[in-house]
């Protein structure tokens, strides 16, 4: 008897953790994105926008203002890739200084990077699928300003 309710013990604990233990293929795929967006963001983006998005002064925009990514979603491939020219507003503050482009970055990886910006930091977007990433850099044809 004693076996037999350990049996059942374990069975409803095993069946409990693989029912909450079991996420979603998009949770799934989000989570990769974003742990891969951290690399990127480390290797291209940190040195100006801060380890945790912060910004640098008036110099760099933080990345933690949720509205200005919503705002400009289709643009921020362009941006990451092309750079970006020309003042910008952010949190109310306006900032000036080019960014420079990272023309290497590959469209997946612009998806990891654009995931973990808009999973962190404060923010809570959606992931960045390489396709809207894809069509966002064709719509925008290299121009590095915002409209």
């Amino acid at each position: 008897m004693r076996n037999r309710w350990l049996y059942i013990c374990a069975a409803s604990l095993s069946m409990y953790l693989a029912f909450h233990a079991c996420q979603g293929e998009q949770a799934i795929r989000t989570a990769q994105y974003t742990v891969n967006g951290q690399r990127v963001y480390a290797a291209h983006c940190q040195n100006c926008h801060g380890a945790n998005g912060e910004g640098l002064g008036t110099l760099y925009p933080p990345l933690t203002d949720s509205t200005f990514l919503n705002e400009h979603r289709q643009r921020l491939a362009c941006f990451i890739k092309h750079g970006l020219t020309g003042p910008i507003e952010v949190g109310g503050i306006t900032f000036d200084t080019e960014m420079p482009p990272t023309p290497t970055l590959t469209p997946i990886e612009i998806a990891y990077v654009l995931t973990y910006i808009g999973n962190s930091f404060g923010n809570s977007m959606d992931m960045f699928t390489i396709e809207e990433v894809q069509a966002g850099l064709t719509a925008c044809s290299g121009d590095s300003t915002i409209k």
